[in-house]
């Protein structure tokens, strides 16, 4: 084994290691939140998670951004491909090890279509660019979209764009270095990449060979370390997007739930036969709502973790669009950042701060700004739920602090008192029977 297949080894452990040890960090923040049964009716969550996760449906209610994201997609799974023989190669220092076990008119079919998924992707990536900073597409821009959340963005375009770049020239060398030297066989004539052999083909076989090792180094450490990047970044949705469709709601996911203790104290004053100290009716539930991230279910935080924070939830909010001040985008950018603020003082040890997701990331003004229309949920292209995490937060402030706006308390106590929200004497409320029509 050479000095490089040694470094290759040691470089690949230890990215493979410290992205485990982070992907278990973050799955040991979602476990963080309160039980929730979502294992029903397996076969149609299997389903609707391969229409919505891996076909992407809901994404072509925007066509032109729905291709292009299709092509990065795409390109990402086959390219990858490659990457099973860049580590062969890496770890025994062989060169392009799958062309021994196919014939060469077959590895170089699979290599040119490789490279015309680079090309694609190259040229989506630049659209995108165009689309985030030229264009300056509103959804991108808003008050939420500073500092990391706008440079991850930018960041994981131009990591792409150098990626393919990178891949492309080192084929372009190998193709020329197969004629050169002994130890590039020829495995093929890198249909696309062919067209950057005129930069490159005046150039002597050690620098050719200079050229393919740096790409080659710089694509395959490229791709660890977007490994690792990922777990920091809003492309996590590239993993979790995959769990979150296949755990939400399977129908009408505008329905509110209930909250099976309060149901318990309903039917207790609605029925005297029951017993209310028996263990049936006996919850524990120790605080009504949510006032932290780790009062929610780990449903909705893993919705948090998997949100590509694309903004068209907030885009089509009626809240967001009339001036006020709920973005539902922020909502799960916010209840991640917590989540994970809670999980990093669990780490380390530390007592749980004062800090709390409602009143400290997220304000009761956006809370009651919002209209329970689940638009939000609507157009969110991986079937997240940013109006449940909301209804938690309402239903704190409510039955914890009774703290609502002074027309929803004025609305409750007339039902309280009158039946109805408006405020009549019950015994009048028929009397619109006897108007004149």
């Amino acid at each position: 084994m050479y000095l490089g297949n040694v470094i290759f080894l040691i470089v690949f452990v230890i990215s493979i290691t410290f992205f485990t040890k982070n992907l278990m960090r973050i799955i040991s923040n979602i476990k963080l939140g309160r039980d929730i049964n979502r294992t029903n009716n397996k076969r149609k969550r299997f389903l609707k998670m391969i229409r919505i996760a891996l076909g992407q449906t809901k994404m072509f209610d925007r066509p032109i951004a729905a291709f292009f994201h299709l092509i990065i997609y795409i390109g990402f799974i086959i390219i990858n491909i490659e990457v099973v023989e860049i580590i062969i190669d890496g770890v025994f220092g062989t060169h392009r090890f799958l062309s021994n076990f196919i014939s060469y008119s077959s590895y170089n079919f699979f290599i040119s279509t490789f490279e015309f998924l680079a090309v694609l992707v190259l040229i989506s990536c630049v659209v995108f660019l165009y689309r985030r900073n030229i264009q300056r597409i509103k959804r991108f821009h808003s008050s939420e979209m500073t500092s990391w959340p706008k440079s991850d963005a930018n960041l994981i375009l131009i990591f792409e764009v150098l990626l393919m770049s990178a891949f492309l020239v080192m084929n372009a060398a190998d193709s020329l270095l197969q004629q050169l030297d002994s130890h590039y066989h020829a495995v093929g004539a890198f249909t696309f990449s062919s067209f950057l052999v005129p930069l490159i083909d005046h150039l002597s076989a050690e620098k050719l060979i200079f050229i393919e090792r740096f790409c080659w180094w710089f694509h395959i450490i490229g791709i660890l370390l977007f490994l690792n990047y990922v777990l920091i970044s809003k492309h996590l949705h590239i993993f979790f997007a995959f769990f979150s469709a296949y755990y939400s709601k399977l129908s009408n996911p505008s329905k509110l739930s209930n909250l099976s203790s309060i149901t318990s104290e309903v039917k207790m004053m609605l029925d005297p036969n029951i017993d209310p100290f028996s263990n049936t009716n006996n919850t524990n539930t120790e605080k009504f709502g949510a006032q932290d991230a780790d009062d929610l279910n780990w449903v909705q935080i893993l919705n948090s973790y998997s949100c590509t924070e694309c903004g068209r939830c907030t885009s089509v909010c009626p809240a967001n669009i009339t001036g006020k001040k709920l973005s539902p985008r922020k909502i799960l950018m916010d209840t991640r950042d917590r989540i994970t603020e809670i999980g990093n003082s669990i780490s380390k040890k530390k007592n749980k701060d004062e800090n709390f997701l409602l009143g400290g990331y997220i304000q009761p003004e956006e809370v009651w700004a919002c209209t329970t229309c689940n638009a939000c949920g609507d157009a969110c292209p991986i079937e997240l739920d940013p109006m449940s995490i909301i209804i938690d937060l309402r239903r704190y402030l409510v039955m914890e602090k009774s703290s609502a706006p002074s027309e929803l308390n004025t609305m409750f106590n007339n039902i309280e008192n009158n039946g109805a929200p408006w405020q009549y004497n019950l015994n009048d409320k028929m009397n619109w029977i006897n108007d004149d029509k």
